[in-house]
C-alpha cells in the first residue's frame, strides 16, 4: 500500500538541463516511476538520446531546445504545455574562482542562470500548475536542484555559494506562498556527483582527495541516488514535506 505513493502515473514533469548529468538521470527516473516528461536542454542530440530512454518506459516525452536564461523562449514553451504537475528546476552551472579573482561577467552569468532563470521558470510553472482546477486535491511539486554549497561555504565557490544560498531562501518563500494550492517546494542538495560538469574539476587529484576527505561516507554520490531523491520529493510519499532541503551529501554538512 505504501509503495503506491511513489507512483507518478498521469503526472507531467518538466525537467531542465535534461540532456546530461543530473537532469538526464532525474528525467529517466521520473519516467520509470510513470510520469510523462517535458525535457529541456540546449542540445538536440542529448535530448534525442534521453527521449529514447524515456519512451522505453512507455512514457510520453516532448523535448525542447532552449537556453533557460532566455525568458521569452522559456515562457513560450511553458505556455504550450497543457498541464504541469512536477518541475525539476535543474539547469545550472559553476565557474570556480577565488573570491578576489571573480570576473564580473562570470558572476553575472552565474546569477542569471542559477538564480534569475530558476526563479522565472518556477514562477511560470507555478502559474501553469495553479490553472488546473483540482490542483489542491492532486497537489504539485517543485524541486529546485541546489547543493551542499547552499548550506556551507567552500573554497573557490563564493559565487556558487551565493546563488545556491539564494535558491534555498527562494524555496522557503515559494513554499509558503504556494502551500494553499498544495504545491510543495523543496530543494535537493547533492554533494559532488560525477557528471560532465564536475568531471573537469575532479581531474585535479588534490582537489578530488580534499573533497572526498569532507564526505564521511568516503565516496561521491551516484546519479541514481539524486534521481531517487527527486522521485521521492515529486511523489505523494513526500506529501507533507515542503519548504526544506533533502541533503544527499554523504554527511558533508553534518560536521
Amino acid at each position: 500500500m505504501y509503495l503506491k505513493k511513489y507512483n507518478l502515473n498521469s503526472k507531467t514533469a518538466v525537467v531542465t538541463g535534461a540532456g546530461k548529468g543530473l537532469g538526464r538521470a532525474c528525467a529517466i527516473a521520473l519516467a520509470e516511476a510513470g510520469a510523462n516528461l517535458i525535457i529541456i536542454s540546449r542540445t538536440q542530440k542529448d535530448l534525442n538520446e534521453v527521449s529514447k530512454k524515456i519512451k522505453k518506459f512507455k512514457s510520453k516525452c516532448k523535448s525542447y531546445v532552449c537556453d533557460i536564461t532566455k525568458y521569452n523562449e522559456i515562457k513560450q514553451i511553458i505556455n504550450k504545455i497543457p498541464k504541469i504537475d512536477i518541475l525539476v528546476n535543474n539547469a545550472g552551472n559553476n565557474i570556480p574562482e577565488h573570491f578576489t579573482k571573480v570576473k564580473t561577467k562570470d558572476m553575472e552569468y552565474l546569477v542569471k542562470i542559477n538564480t534569475i532563470a530558476t526563479f522565472n521558470l518556477a514562477q511560470l510553472c507555478a502559474l501553469k500548475m495553479i490553472e488546473t482546477k483540482n490542483r489542491k486535491k492532486i497537489g504539485g511539486a517543485i524541486i529546485n536542484m541546489s547543493s551542499q554549497m547552499g548550506h556551507v561555504g567552500g573554497p573557490i565557490r563564493s559565487v556558487y555559494n551565493m546563488t545556491k544560498f539564494g535558491l534555498e531562501g527562494l524555496t522557503k518563500g515559494m513554499s509558503i506562498d504556494l502551500a494553499k494550492y498544495n504545491i510543495r517546494v523543496n530543494t535537493i542538495c547533492p554533494t559532488f556527483v560525477v557528471t560532465p560538469m564536475t568531471r573537469k574539476f575532479l581531474k585535479d587529484k588534490k582537489f578530488k582527495r580534499d573533497m572526498l576527505s569532507n564526505i564521511p561516507l568516503g565516496r561521491f554520490a551516484e546519479l541514481s541516488e539524486i534521481a531517487s531523491a527527486t522521485v521521492f520529493l515529486a511523489s505523494d510519499a513526500a506529501s507533507m514535506i515542503t519548504g526544506t532541503s533533502l541533503l544527499v551529501d554523504g554527511g558533508w554538512t553534518a560536521k
